[in-house]
């Protein structure tokens, strides 16, 4: 019987461990990750006290009626949000609205009187005039002729002393006829006398103040809010009958909040207005909040012996509403001790979201490779541009402050840009396309 031959099976195993060092060499090869770096500084600061501080809304107001009314419309609701000028609540304006264009009405009619005097007379209205008055005068002619050619006869007593007396009367009736439309006519091509448009005008004004009374207490039936904010209370419903002065709703303004600290009699001497702080959210562990105080107030509590601190904070506004919101807890890094050495570091160089901040450290390698290693810190006291970093850090290291939200230990980068410290906003300058010859 013939044996079936067995044939050598391939070994596949150097395909797969060629497969798995082309893809390590291929990731190797991997093109540098860009970033920009700054050098970290070495600078004096003051000693910082953490204390414990409340979030307050920059503005607070609890907008009423300024008229009497019934509520037709609530247009936002608690939690929306209201531009300045927006509308809140609408009352009922149906009667005076009819007051309104009754109003109007009115001032149409005087306005059209006062057109027509200031237009004067028409043409067509001085010619008929003028030919009323060229009647009369013919009339006035023919009658004194008559009166004359009885005085003739009169004198030969040839007309009765009656009817010259008739004719003598109707003569002048006829003079008097004359001289009335030659006044009217005169009056016509004159026009209107000044004193009459004035008393016009007048009415005119008179009539558009009542107008706009009443265009002004429509406006106050419908309820704005003076400044862009958040609604976060509303004390009425719709169908609620209000007076004036009764609330309607409370707006408060988060674009910018008031981080209000309270601060024990020895420190608040070192705390002065125009000093940038920062200021941790718990609620908020993954950002990073700075602010500068704007008051010391200088009026301590009694029984604490406290001064009230205000810190201007810039808020962060998202689709689900500010990140920051009125009553939140937060802790305020104040500078109130003696001048200190601490190592600076630009605010973007932190990167937040894990359990402790830190920052990404430029190691040099081999020629002009370069890799970053991840450095835990802690962060104390705050400047404009920069923050003080407490842990294994070193003035003249470099950090990444662009491009660092992607990297990871250990991965190589670029310098594709040096950013010169600052710790002003004024002296903050960038040296672009510095770098050490890798680019």
């Amino acid at each position: 019987m013939n044996q079936p031959t067995i044939r050598p099976t391939r070994c596949v195993l150097p395909l797969i461990v060629a497969t798995v060092c082309v893809s390590t060499t291929q990731a190797q090869q991997q093109p540098p990750a860009p970033v920009a770096v700054a050098e970290t500084v070495q600078m004096d600061v003051a000693a910082g006290q953490t204390f414990v501080a409340t979030v307050m809304p920059l503005k607070r107001a609890v907008v009423g009626s300024a008229v009497d009314g019934r509520v037709v419309e609530l247009v936002v609701h608690e939690g929306e949000r209201v531009a300045q000028g927006g509308t809140l609540a609408k009352l009922l304006t149906a009667t005076i609205e009819l007051e309104l264009a009754a109003a109007q009405a009115e001032l149409d009619l005087r306005n059209q009187e006062l057109a027509e005097l200031e237009a004067g007379s028409r043409p067509n209205e001085i010619e008929q005039a003028k030919a009323k008055m060229l009647a009369a005068k013919a009339e006035m002619e023919f009658g004194q002729a008559q009166l004359l050619r009885l005085q003739q006869l009169r004198k030969s007593n040839s007309a009765s002393p009656e009817e010259f007396e008739l004719v003598k009367s109707q003569a002048s009736q006829r003079e008097q006829v004359y001289l009335e439309l030659k006044a009217a006519y005169d009056l016509m091509v004159e026009g209107p006398r000044t004193e009459r448009i004035a008393q016009a005008r007048a009415q005119v004004a008179f009539q558009q103040a009542m107008v706009d009374r009443i265009q002004d207490r429509i406006k106050k039936y419908t309820i704005m809010s003076r400044f862009d904010g958040y609604v976060v209370t509303e004390h009425v419903d719709e169908g609620t009958w209000v007076q004036s002065g009764d609330p309607v709703m409370e707006v408060v303004a988060l674009d910018e909040v008031e981080v209000y600290a309270y601060v024990v009699e020895q420190h608040a001497a070192h705390i002065t207005p125009g000093m940038t702080v920062r200021v941790d959210v718990p609620a908020l562990p993954d950002e990073l909040f700075t602010g500068q105080i704007t008051t010391v107030i200088p009026q301590a509590d009694a029984k604490a012996r406290t001064f009230p601190v205000k810190i201007r904070v810039p808020n962060t506004i998202t689709d689900s509403g500010p990140l920051l919101k009125a009553g939140m807890y937060a802790r305020v890094q104040l500078p109130v001790g003696p001048p200190q050495r601490a190592v600076m570091v630009p605010k973007n160089a932190l990167v937040l979201g894990g359990p402790q901040p830190l920052v990404y450290v430029v190691e040099n390698g081999e020629g002009n490779s370069h890799s970053v290693r991840p450095v835990p810190i802690r962060v104390g006291v705050a400047m404009p541009n920069l923050i003080q970093a407490i842990g294994p850090l070193e003035a003249g290291q470099l950090v990444v402050v662009e491009g660092n939200e992607r990297l990871r230990p250990g991965q190589s980068v670029r310098i594709s840009r040096v950013v010169k410290p600052a710790s002003t906003p004024e002296t903050d300058q960038q040296t672009e396309g510095a770098s050490d010859g890798t680019d």
